[in-house]
């Protein structure tokens, strides 16, 4: 499988949109890009309505497919962000049983082969870091960012593995914990400063200027140690410890502010270079 950016993945000549679920870890695809695959439609909107009748067909029948699905915004063909219905490859791998197509053989090879390679990248993180540093170089980062950002990503990292081992679990908890952390260090929340860079599915650390990554991961380092020094366990304890660890950098974001004039926490963005649209 050929890559580009982060948000679109190729399927022979074919253009698939996607969303990498960090929280979650697993990647979310636009439903009706792969069936005008499977279906080899001319176009986006014959497509849509493929999916829109069989969508239908499989709510009467009472497949738990369409329930598995989930509206996520995605780069639409005037390049504006649209709810599309996304599914993950599990959910994919099953609904290409319903779509008689020549194709369904190399869609569930390629859906295998996106979710063998995040395998390839946990047993040897080094390949995730060479993903990262490519897309991010291609997005126009400086080196200097970059090394930051990684930095913060091994942070965070430490973070969540101490959380795996004390009863914290996967997905929203990780999520309250990390917003608990952003609400004391940033004095907003994670949703708050995406809306205020003017981010919607994008990663709001890939967008951060360097004075954002480093009191993100002051927060997410001061949390892990305080959490250690008690053997913080469950949801109780360790929010006690992300207000702590977060409240000491929201204390020192709060002290240069006052000692530069400038604020730390900005509508800045990084957003990459507008890509060519898909087609209709």
């Amino acid at each position: 499988m050929s890559q580009l950016p982060n948000d679109i993945a190729l399927f022979e000549t074919s253009q698939i949109r996607r969303i990498y679920d960090e929280q979650g870890e697993v990647w979310w695809f636009s439903v009706i890009d792969i069936i005008q695959v499977l279906t080899q439609q001319p176009d986006y909107q014959s497509a849509r309505n493929y999916w829109k009748v069989l969508k239908n067909r499989l709510v009467k029948e009472g497949s738990q497919l369409v329930t598995d699905c989930n509206q996520l915004k995605m780069t639409a063909s005037d390049g504006k962000q649209r709810l599309t219905d996304a599914a993950n490859a599990e959910t994919l791998l099953r609904l290409v049983q319903s779509v008689p197509s020549p194709k369904a053989e190399p869609i569930k090879l390629w859906l295998a082969k996106v979710g063998y390679e995040r395998m390839q990248e946990l047993a040897d993180p080094a390949q995730a870091v060479d993903r990262a540093r490519s897309t991010w170089q291609q997005h126009g980062r400086s080196e200097k960012w970059i090394q930051q950002r990684m930095l913060g990503q091994e942070t965070r990292n430490k973070l969540t593995d101490y959380w795996a081992n004390h009863e914290i679990k996967q997905g929203q908890e990780y999520a309250i914990l990390t917003n608990i952390i952003h609400q004391e260090w940033a004095d907003l929340g994670v949703k708050a400063h995406k809306d205020l860079k003017g981010l919607s599915s994008q990663n709001l650390r890939d967008h951060m200027s360097e004075a954002e990554l480093i009191f993100t991961a002051l927060a997410e380092l001061s949390t892990r140690q305080i959490a250690e020094s008690v053997d913080a366990t469950g949801m109780a304890e360790n929010s006690a410890a992300a207000k702590s660890g977060g409240r000491i950098a929201g204390k020192a974001r709060a002290e240069l502010e006052a000692k530069s004039g400038k604020k730390v926490v900005s509508p800045d963005n990084l957003k990459p270079p507008v890509r060519k649209p898909l087609k209709p």
